[in-house]
């Protein structure tokens, strides 16, 4: 693989190069989605190929077919049920480790993985972290029959929510609606401001329709942030949690 030496990029390989640390052999692994996801990916063919001995359950069709490509042992979800580490990245991260995540369109994947893991590290650079979630679009996986009557329930919470904007926007896949890899759309909130992450989540749970939102809530307990000068920093709520050396 190329390895990036400046800019954003640098610093999201830092920070899948620093969570392959926690990786130990014989870990069942969720294998997440997204740019920094797939440095991790990549890192992790790499292991393989030397010897390291992993079993690994992908979030998307797309990583399952990067993993493929090198060599990654995988198996699913419904095979083993649990897992001991996913690692995954992030499109924001606040100061509490909620999360907004779903920018590549795989987030009802990532939230069955990440549930089903016994921990959580989210791979960002630094420009994701945040003092209030919401500059970027929160997603929300709806079913596409009658999205549009969901679509306007949605929007009746969101006018009444502790938000800095009231927008919806279908994602879109060139001239045709993005379609996620369990057949539904994504609706994207542009809501600049989220005051309160974990009420806002609950209510829209509860609309008819909604498959699920890009909100993870108290599931993340370490991230890793890797940074553009070359360092790298481990934030870590679960201090008996520590990188393998």
């Amino acid at each position: 693989m190329d390895i990036p030496t400046e800019g954003a990029a640098k610093a999201k390989y830092l920070a899948a190069k620093k969570a392959l640390e926690f990786v130990k052999p014989g870990m069942k692994l969720g294998l997440g989605t997204g740019s920094t996801a797939a440095y991790f990916v990549d890192l992790l063919g790499e292991k393989v190929a030397e010897g390291l001995e992993v079993l690994c359950v992908p979030t998307s069709s797309v990583t399952k077919a990067q993993a493929e490509a090198l060599g990654i042992p995988l198996t699913t979800l419904g095979e083993i049920r649990w897992l001991d580490l996913v690692i995954d990245g992030a499109d924001e991260f606040d100061g509490r480790m909620n999360l907004i995540k779903g920018g590549g369109g795989a987030l009802l994947q990532e939230k069955l993985v990440a549930t089903a893991a016994e921990k959580m590290i989210v791979i960002s650079d630094n420009s994701k972290r945040v003092r209030t979630l919401g500059a970027f679009p929160l997603p929300v996986e709806v079913v596409r029959f009658g999205w549009e009557v969901t679509e306007n329930k949605i929007l009746e919470i969101i006018s009444r929510a502790f938000v800095g904007g009231v927008g919806i926007s279908r994602r879109m896949d060139g001239d045709k609606p993005f379609v996620t890899d369990e057949g539904h759309y994504i609706l994207d909130l542009h809501l600049k401001k989220i005051d309160e992450p974990p009420v806002l989540a609950a209510q829209l749970k509860e609309v008819v329709g909604v498959v699920e939102t890009g909100f993870f809530i108290d599931i993340c307990k370490v991230i890793v942030v890797g940074k553009e000068d070359g360092t790298t920093r481990v934030i870590d709520t679960r201090p008996a949690f520590r990188p393998v050396h």
